[in-house]
């Protein structure tokens, strides 16, 4: 009987997981591996400032899904067949050890992403994956094996690649108007040297990359338009100035326009020379990914930097020192447990003097300083860039694919894995689990002979 012969396009994790994956679960499938970059795994080997947070130590699929602001509906089946521990243990399998940090970050035992880059590469060559780098592919046909088909026109401008799509090449020929496809019928991919692939299966996992988003619109799939996820808030303000590299364990935010749908996050925070960053940023960034888009990145946030307090346990608190301690100079006694220079910034800017004491403070001083404390209005003046992390949310719409072996519900032997789905996950590992997931199931259901 004649072997599989399936592609994989992307060798990101999602790829490479996918190609190990289908090759050592199905040895007579011929798989190969194309990547247009030189190198492969180049997200990979960045992420985590260059140690590769893995996983997140959350094994309970139910509580894992929580850290996905799209896509964790879908992923809830999905984990319940792959999830962390199994990623831990075929690290392990593998000869990688994951070790967990306090925040439950996973990263390898070596502080060292070239750790999990070289296994992948090596459970790839072993498993007898063929992998090809520095190979970008032109266009994807669709082959089918029932009645002759009349000629497409290959798509361009004006073709079904719209929007934002349509200045990339025709990607796909012959994908419109065309017959429901047998699930005999195969794929030609051609590379931009001309060379061209005859296979059986194709796994789409091109990440973020507009090409593969192209690939899967020409084929009639609905793309999100992406828009980023995970970014630093720029906040020109007078209160944060001269404050870089103040951190607050604990702080509450909210964006208080976003209407019902807003996911309020709580956690830690880093006053920085632009704005807020911090864990509690980058999720809530997540969140509220979409609104922040629409508004242009151009919004009130609330800021709770004592969200442990009430309004009124924090004034029995202020007012106990007022009475206790009436001599002390407001600025130099800070009652409540934030950073020194912050309180000294938030006393400033209700207008209490440098010299004020505790005994001449007025009560309208008084509760201006709370609501300083407890619901401070900044405005947020555009997105930063968040270090090497790059997640965007959108992609492939999710109702599309059967997400318990990542097939395309439109194009039998269509396959997607990673980040080209419209799925993103908080930092911390979760982006990285959702890439390992799909590609496991992608992998399993690809080689079957039988669909």
């Amino acid at each position: 009987m004649q072997s599989l012969r399936i592609v994989v396009i992307g060798g990101g994790a999602a790829g490479f997981f996918g190609a190990v994956t289908c090759a050592s679960a199905h040895p007579q499938a011929q798989v190969t591996l194309l990547e247009a970059g030189r190198q492969p795994l180049s997200k990979v080997r960045i992420s985590g400032g260059g140690r590769c947070n893995v996983t997140h130590a959350c094994f309970e699929p139910a509580l894992l899904v929580q850290n996905y602001p799209r896509g964790s509906k879908a992923l809830r089946g999905a984990f319940s067949r792959f999830q962390a521990k199994d990623t831990v243990a075929w690290f392990q399998s593998h000869g990688v050890k994951l070790k967990t940090e306090s925040d439950g970050r996973m990263f390898p035992v070596t502080d060292n992403s070239e750790t999990i880059v070289n296994c992948l590469v090596n459970a790839a060559e072993d498993a007898g994956v063929k992998l090809r780098m520095g190979t970008a592919v032109k266009f994807v046909t669709r082959q089918s094996d029932q009645s002759e088909e009349p000629p497409q026109p290959p798509l361009g401008k004006g073709g079904s690649i719209q929007g934002e799509f349509q200045d990339f090449p025709p990607l796909i020929r012959g994908a419109r108007g065309v017959n429901p496809v047998s699930a005999k019928s195969g794929f030609e991919v051609e590379l931009k040297t001309g060379e061209i692939f005859k296979c059986d299966r194709i796994l789409l996992a091109t990440g973020s990359n507009p090409q593969g988003y192209a690939i899967a619109k020409a084929l009639g799939h609905t793309v999100e338009s992406p828009v980023p996820s995970l970014f630093t808030f720029n906040i020109p303000d007078p209160r944060l100035r001269d404050l870089a590299g103040v951190s607050v364990n604990n702080a509450h935010l909210r964006l208080p326009e976003a209407g019902k749908t807003l996911k309020e996050q709580t956690g830690p925070l880093l006053i920085t020379h632009w704005g807020l960053s911090g864990p509690v940023v980058l999720k809530l960034s997540a969140w509220g990914a979409r609104f922040l888009h629409e508004h242009h990145y151009q919004t009130p946030l609330l800021v709770n930097w004592l969200p442990q307090y009430n309004e009124e346990s924090l004034r029995q608190m202020l007012l106990a020192v007022k009475s206790q301690l009436p001599r002390r100079q407001i600025t130099t006694s800070c009652p409540v447990p934030i950073p020194k220079r912050l309180w000294e910034s938030l006393v400033a800017s209700v207008g209490i003097g440098a010299e004020e004491r505790w005994a001449e403070v007025s009560k309208k001083a008084l509760n201006q300083l709370i609501q300083e404390l407890t619901q401070g209005q900044y405005w947020i003046k555009g997105k930063g860039i968040f270090k090497e992390e790059f997640v965007t949310c959108g992609g492939v719409s999710l109702k599309e694919v059967d997400f318990k072996t990542m097939e395309s519900r439109l194009v039998p032997g269509l396959y997607f894995a990673g980040e080209i789905l419209d799925i993103d996950g908080v930092t911390g590992g979760f982006n990285f689990q959702s890439a390992w997931t799909t590609g496991w199931l992608a992998g399993q259901a690809m080689g079957l002979t039988h669909h």
